[in-house]
């Protein structure tokens, strides 16, 4: 039976219940977020131990003993940053929609918001490097930036300015995990009339509605998660079944990812290397798993990173 891990869905509230929002009906932008364990922080900040060496343990002789060893822990702090979503609509524009005010604004509150997990989602992957005052994320950690790192596997793309990354990901209280601070409240706030600055000249009274929480990352281990990188559409450089294979061999034995992480581009080239390998000669679908491991199509991983070396 598989793992369930609370995830953004269990954790993650909106303090404004009259919104009539689910938090799981905005998620669909960020479907890996979807899919990550995640966990409540009761401020902006999360203080875990990461064990670093295992405790000495060996057989002994009859009446003789061995020497008491400890675990070596590290203490590790995951910084959390805001996630705003406010946004201000003009008043009169509000009005004027045919099913009223509350439709108008209900209708840009929840497009903020889908982006605001995006934006979450995008960060995890590609972290300082897609918003520099956001939290650090997979991108950013010194054991997945470079091409002699343990877990990184090259594909081995050489076209500048086209690589893709594929995240094999190890999910759950131990590894990865999201963070919501404030005890998950993504805060709503009161609607109010303020004065605006026109585009051009001028102010007109718009709507303001104040959305914002704070989100983080823990990544529990380096072992985690690994990365398959420089896929590119250089022939032969694409992704392709044994890379995955390539990649599970990095996990410790028993302790496997739980999710693998991909943008339609890399979707496509693994879906097109099972076709060239089908003996039936019939297009092979498009995958949902590789090697029992279940696969997650994500726009927030681009086709145009630059090659890690």
């Amino acid at each position: 039976m598989a793992d369930a891990f609370l995830s953004t869905s269990d954790v993650a509230n909106f303090n404004d219940t009259d919104m009539d929002l689910v938090v799981s009906d905005v998620l669909d932008a960020a479907p890996v977020l979807a899919r990550l364990a995640a966990r409540s922080v009761r401020g902006n900040a999360f203080v875990y131990g990461k064990k670093t060496a295992n405790p000495a343990v060996s057989f002994r002789s009859a009446n003789d003993g061995n020497e008491n060893t400890k675990s070596t822990l590290t203490q590790i702090t995951a910084t959390l940053a805001i996630i705003d979503g406010s946004f201000a609509i003009d008043q009169a524009v509000a009005q004027a929609d045919e099913r009223g005010v509350e439709h108008a604004v209900g209708f840009a509150a929840m497009s903020h918001l889908q982006q605001l997990f995006r934006e979450v989602e995008e960060q995890v992957f590609n972290g300082t490097g897609n918003d520099a005052t956001g939290f650090n994320g997979f991108a950013d950690l010194s054991n997945l930036d470079g091409l002699a790192d343990a877990q990184v596997v090259d594909a081995g793309g050489t076209t500048a300015s086209t690589g893709s990354s594929v995240y094999l990901i190890r999910t759950g209280e131990p590894d990865v995990q999201l963070l919501w601070g404030q005890d998950g409240e993504i805060s709503i706030g009161e609607r109010q009339i303020v004065p605006w600055d026109g585009s051009s000249s001028g102010s007109f009274p718009a709507i303001y509605h104040p959305i914002s929480g704070w989100a983080g990352l823990k990544i529990g281990s380096v072992n985690s998660v690994v990365r398959i990188a420089n896929c590119t559409e250089d022939s032969g450089k694409e992704l392709t079944d044994d890379l995955i294979a390539q990649a599970l061999a990095i996990f410790p034995a028993g302790l496997g990812p739980n999710v693998i992480a991909m943008n339609r581009r890399s979707h496509r080239q693994l879906q097109q290397g099972r076709t060239a390998t089908n003996p039936t000669g019939a297009p092979a679908p498009f995958p949902s798993e590789s090697f029992g491991v279940p696969i997650e199509v994500t726009d927030s991983i681009g086709s145009t990173e630059t090659l890690l070396v």
